[in-house]
């Protein structure tokens, strides 16, 4: 149970300590992504003899794939909570199917997007103070671009 909570907490802090550093901090999803990926890889590389050995394996895991989570524009998704919300069901994903995807690349970006999309159908309040749902948004800014191009 201790595991379970420091992966959730981890997941959930990934996504938002990642979008924060792209979108607030003006680095890039790519930057930001890979900067604070590569500062919790090589810390547990180093510190791996003092910590849990299921913790040092699945920790870095989690906060890659969380990570890119973060990397969502702003035009999507701009809740920190929602992004935060995100990350956690991320994390449940990979802790529940990561024997399904054994073998297959991109198993963390297609976590990631699932777990997005999730919270992209939860209903939100928009800037015009009306409900609406994510997918429409998605909807709105995928044709919107398209049509210009």
């Amino acid at each position: 149970m201790f595991n379970l909570s420091i992966l959730l907490i981890t997941s959930f802090l990934s996504s938002v300590a990642t979008f924060y550093v792209n979108e607030d901090l003006k680095q890039g999803p790519v930057r930001s992504s890979a900067v604070l990926s590569l500062i919790v890889g090589v810390c547990f590389y180093f510190f791996s003899h003092s910590i849990n050995s299921y913790l040092v394996k699945n920790i870095p895991i989690v906060f890659i794939g969380a990570s890119f989570i973060g990397m969502v524009s702003v035009r999507l998704l701009s809740n920190y909570l929602l992004i935060g919300t995100a990350g956690v069901i991320f994390c449940l994903i990979y802790l529940n199917t990561s024997k399904f995807f054994n073998g297959y690349g991109g198993a963390l970006g297609i976590s990631a997007s699932i777990a997005l999309l999730a919270v992209l159908s939860i209903p939100i309040l928009n800037k015009k103070k009306r409900l609406t749902n994510g997918f429409i948004q998605l909807r709105k800014i995928v044709f919107k671009s398209g049509g210009s191009n």
